[in-house]
């Protein structure tokens, strides 16, 4: 018999921000400093962060925080006020959607979208898979 222990449970919310102050989205710091919090919110264990700045008329910042349980991710076009996030945690100790709603109310978007999938394994699902 399978143990809920060996399952794993995965979420993952991702989506667009549309209307990104600018300040906010060429501050590469300050974002370093959301997506940081945002995992904490999530209840996960941030490992690394690496972000970088692309210049550019169409260049922005990109924030990747590695978390022990999967990883965030920011991506910012100033340009267009534009931002895509993408969050996604493994453990029935984590929430992602605490991690949106800090990103919401940090960069305050006047309008989003937002999408979310179960990453879970499924018993079902793993024994119509072949064997390897």
């Amino acid at each position: 018999m399978e143990r809920r222990e060996d399952i794993i449970v995965g979420k993952h919310v991702y989506g667009s921000l549309y209307g990104v102050p600018r300040e906010k989205a060429t501050d590469e710091e300050y974002l370093r400093g959301v997506v940081v919090r945002a995992a904490e919110s999530a209840g996960a264990t941030v490992h690394a962060v690496n972000s970088w700045t692309i210049p550019g008329e169409k260049g922005g910042v990109s924030v990747i925080v590695l978390v022990l349980e999967s990883h965030l991710a920011l991506h910012t076009w100033p340009e267009y006020d534009y931002a895509t996030f993408d969050i996604y945690t493994c453990g029935d100790h984590t929430d992602p959607w605490k991690a949106f709603e800090l990103l919401l109310s940090e960069l305050k978007p006047q309008k989003y979208t937002v999408h979310y999938v179960d990453r879970s394994q499924e018993k079902t699902v793993l024994e119509a898979q072949p064997r390897r």
